[in-house]
């Protein structure tokens, strides 16, 4: 069965870079289709919403909202759960993230992980060909279910780092307290007691060894809150400390399974966030 035709979301707020950026990929990647431009951050998280593309292209400074936040938000946008609350299969809102940058400092360190690629501008034949079989190769690879899409923590933590490096007096703060709901009263939980946190509709329960707490944040922003080196998000619904995962099983549907240290609960891992636990 052929395959269909790749697709991608190009994001600049510089028309001339969008044009030789399209005309520098239709050279390297023939088959990739162009379904929409955005001219800033925020119309590209709705490009994404909007076509599903496989790739988009984000350049780091653009007004309105950075790339970097706007990747912030397209890691978020993850497809609607079924009735029975389990996540679908349907991994098409997760693309492939590749930042366009005019400053070499930023595509060095930062890209090492793996979870993103980036295009120096101007797009340059040999470095974007690279890019393109990098993302082929990836693509590829997420048909065959041998690697997952590109979101959770490594990608969050990329994210952090070059949102640093784009403002550096505006390093992040992470929380340190969470005031929560506890029956009828509010008590500050230190963070670094947090076994996890899941959400429903309304709250997000906060889970310690000797405390269930509620608060209204969402996890979307919880994500942004909080250090991805101590919590990983496993589900669009769930963040867990990494230092209170047990272990990982599977299930009698092959789904992977998180048991936490001291405590009966488990937590189903989407397979967005499969990837982080390769090898179970």
């Amino acid at each position: 069965m052929n395959n269909p035709a790749p697709r991608a979301v190009i994001a600049d707020d510089e028309r001339l870079m969008r044009e030789q950026l399209r005309a520098r990929l239709a050279e390297a990647w023939p088959e990739l289709q162009i379904v929409a431009e955005a001219k800033n951050g925020l119309e590209a998280v709705e490009m994404v919403r909007e076509h599903r593309p496989d790739v988009v292209f984000l350049d780091i400074r653009m007004p309105g909202a950075t790339g970097v936040e706007a990747a912030r938000q397209i890691a978020q946008l993850l497809p609607p759960a079924r009735e029975d609350g389990s996540d679908s299969d349907d991994d098409s809102l997760l693309p492939e993230i590749v930042f366009i940058t005019a400053y070499d400092q930023y595509a060095v360190e930062a890209f090492e992980q793996g979870v993103a690629d980036y295009v120096l501008k101007p797009a340059e034949r040999e470095r974007l060909t690279l890019t393109v079989q990098r993302i082929q190769q990836r693509l590829a690879a997420r048909r065959d279910d041998s690697i997952d899409a590109p979101a959770g923590p490594h990608l969050q933590a990329l994210l952090h780092q070059l949102s640093a490096r784009l403002n550096p007096s505006q390093a992040p703060q992470y929380l340190q307290w969470i005031q929560a709901t506890v029956g009828q009263s509010i008590q500050m939980i230190p963070v670094e007691e947090v076994l996890f946190f899941i959400s429903d509709e309304k709250y997000t329960r906060v889970q310690t060894a000797q405390v269930e707490a509620l608060i209204r944040k969402p996890i979307k922003e919880l994500v942004d809150e909080l250090d991805p080196r101590l919590f990983w998000q496993i589900h669009r619904s769930t963040l867990v400390a990494v230092k209170a995962i047990a272990g990982v099983t599977r299930d009698f549907r092959g789904r992977q399974i998180v048991s936490v240290k001291g405590h009966g609960q488990k937590l189903e891992v989407s397979r967005s966030y499969g990837g982080l636990f390769k090898g179970m």
